[in-house]
């Protein structure tokens, strides 16, 4: 079995936080031709480049920034680990990287996510936003430990991921007290009436197009939002109606003063926790998982307007 040479590693590990071989060498005391034989050697034994010079600067490759995330890591526990041999407390902390696909609701992701900070009473909770392709690469190389999704991740995208579904839910359909008319005959008065809506493309557009020409309703497009949040903000202000999904219902009519002028239990709109180990291990994901299943019920009956 070959072992990691810490040294090498720690080595590496200056020279990406002071930014340059010449700074890591003062720090360390070191020449700076003996840490760029330390280097090579790692890039070596790892058979990977962690480093590549661009102009006068040094900058890490992609396989550089995930050795570095695992060098931070290993170092982090090396303090703890001193402090823990004189008795002192560590400090130690459990972090969640989590990444939440961008046509989410900001207050859905929070939502979803608030089981996980309940649960680990001192958790850091890191967010990053983006396309799911994008979020999945990071997932892929352990950058992220779970990725929030409105879709699961397809065999297309060539990452070794597990889906695992957390549930869904309705729709409601919302709009100001100037279109609040839209509530009567509901859903044939949405034809001809002004509508906000998502994204062309996204997995809640999609559901919406296709019950609407079920039910044979052509709405006025007024909008189209990729932000839902910005989609809301205009729909308070009365340029059309627009849809949330229903686990959201509460919080929008009170932030917005809008009202609800409908449901539908047909237009679905799913949640996944996509994360690269078949069974659930990290006990934020793990609580987020189980408390989304019992509110993102199937079977929860539409409430009146």
């Amino acid at each position: 079995m070959d072992w990691l040479n810490y040294h090498h590693l720690f080595y590496f590990w200056t020279v990406a936080r002071a930014g340059s071989i010449a700074r890591a060498s003062a720090e360390l005391s070191l020449a700076q031709p003996t840490i760029s034989n330390q280097l090579k050697t790692l890039e070596g034994s790892l058979g990977v480049k962690l480093l590549e010079r661009q102009g006068r600067r040094l900058v890490l490759t992609d396989a550089g920034r995930t050795i570095l995330r695992y060098a931070d890591d290993i170092f982090r526990a090396g303090r703890e680990l001193q402090r823990a041999a004189r008795g002192l407390p560590t400090g130690q902390r459990t972090r969640l990287m989590a990444g939440v696909v961008d046509v989410i609701p900001k207050r859905m992701a929070a939502l979803l996510l608030q089981p996980a900070v309940d649960a680990c009473p001192d958790l850091i909770l890191v967010c990053r936003e983006g396309p799911l392709p994008h979020l999945l690469a990071a997932l892929a190389v352990h950058e992220l430990d779970v990725v929030l999704a409105d879709v699961p991740a397809s065999e297309a995208v060539k990452v070794k991921a597990f889906n695992h579904r957390l549930g869904t839910c309705g729709t409601s359909f919302f709009a100001a007290a100037r279109l609040s008319h839209l509530r009567k005959d509901f859903p044939r008065s949405l034809h001809g009436a002004p509508a906000l809506l998502p994204a062309e493309g996204t997995a809640v557009r999609r559901a919406l197009d296709a019950w609407l020409e079920e039910h044979s309703l052509a709405p006025r497009v007024a909008g189209e939002f990729d932000d839902s949040a910005l989609m809301k903000v205009f729909g308070a202000r009365g340029l059309g109606f627009f849809t949330a999904p229903r686990a959201l219902e509460e919080e929008i009519r009170t932030q917005y003063g809008v009202g609800v002028i409908g449901r539908s239990e047909d237009v679905r709109q799913s949640f996944y926790a996509i994360t690269v180990e078949r069974r659930l291990r990290h006990p934020g994901v793990v609580a987020l998982a189980e408390v989304a299943r019992g509110a993102l019920s199937e079977s929860a009956a539409p409430s009146r307007p």
